[in-house]
């Protein structure tokens, strides 16, 4: 007997990430490969080789339903442009025409972060709350909204607190700005900020354990970036009514190391308030691909 699937599938900065997912949400593949170069150029190709390779992990005996495709910047998911991305480096692309031509299934557009909410509210950490500020720190950083079970979508730049300057005359962004948020406190900025300080490579993982290790300068530059998140979410917090506080991407596996200082930061800037919980992200950096398929269940009414 075939299995209904569908293909999520999550365009970041650094990597690509797909999944294979059934209407009750069992993942049946999964795959993690660079993303190329100019990504923007061969979107199409990208997405159909993910579902080529996907389908043959999985068998044969699969009836694709649809594929969903998440991508970060700003992102008319109705029209299925890519307006603009700062990390990925287009402009004004036609997302769903680029992907449609190279599969045979309905295609739902969505961003990455918006879409990473709704997985974890349907499969993750949020199932269970209602008004959720989802932060994923990835290559880049922006961030959703839950409210009372709904996603936040207004214009455009809906959710990107990544391009709000925090720190003026702060490092370089790549939207061209100094001192934004993504510039400070964003995986990619982490690992950057310490190696271009000390001279050696690492990422914002090895930063995590030599913060953890009392290493002066990863202390530095890991206390900077959690003070510079504080200084954006809690605003955010105290107008939205958030409850939970949920952190995503790769950098959660930094654990307490990340979450504990973070609570303390954002204790401080809502006035001792302690009613509001800060989390990692159930699904971690599969938020996005995962994120992809719900989309793609949504599309078509699964």
């Amino acid at each position: 007997m075939k299995h209904e699937a569908v293909v999520g599938i999550d365009v970041g900065g650094t990597r690509t990430k797909s999944a294979l997912v059934t209407p009750g949400g069992t993942v049946l593949a999964e795959a993690v490969v660079p993303t190329p170069e100019r990504v923007g150029d061969r979107l199409g190709e990208v997405s159909a080789k993910a579902v080529a390779e996907l389908r043959a992990a999985a068998g044969d005996d699969v009836d694709l339903l649809a594929v969903g495709v998440a991508v970060p910047g700003l992102v008319d998911e109705v029209a299925g442009i890519g307006v603009w991305s700062a990390n990925l480096g287009w402009r004004d692309l036609d997302l769903h025409a680029a992907v449609s031509a190279h599969v045979d299934v309905p295609v739902a557009i969505g961003h990455d972060v918006r879409s990473g909410l709704l997985a974890e509210h349907r499969l993750g950490a949020a199932r269970d709350a209602d008004n959720v500020l989802f932060v994923p720190l990835g290559t880049g950083l922006a961030s959703a909204i839950l409210c009372r079970g709904r996603l936040v979508t207004g214009g455009l730049w809906t959710g990107e607190i990544g391009h709000i300057v925090v720190q003026p005359d702060g490092p370089l962004c790549g939207c061209g700005q100094r001192g934004c948020l993504e510039a400070l406190s964003s995986a990619g900025a982490i690992g950057r900020r310490w190696s271009e300080a000390t001279g050696l490579v690492g990422d914002a993982a090895e930063v995590a354990r030599r913060a953890d290790a009392g290493e002066a300068e990863a202390r530095r530059v890991w206390q900077e970036a959690i003070e510079a998140l504080a200084i954006m979410v809690a605003p955010v917090v105290a107008a939205a009514g958030t409850e939970l506080v949920l952190v995503g991407g790769g950098l959660v596996h930094a654990g307490d190391t990340l979450l504990d200082p973070l609570r303390a930061a954002l204790t401080m800037r809502l006035g001792g308030r302690t009613d509001v919980a800060v989390e990692a992200a159930a699904l971690g950096d599969r938020a996005g691909s995962l994120g992809a398929a719900t989309i793609a269940l949504d599309l078509v009414g699964r």
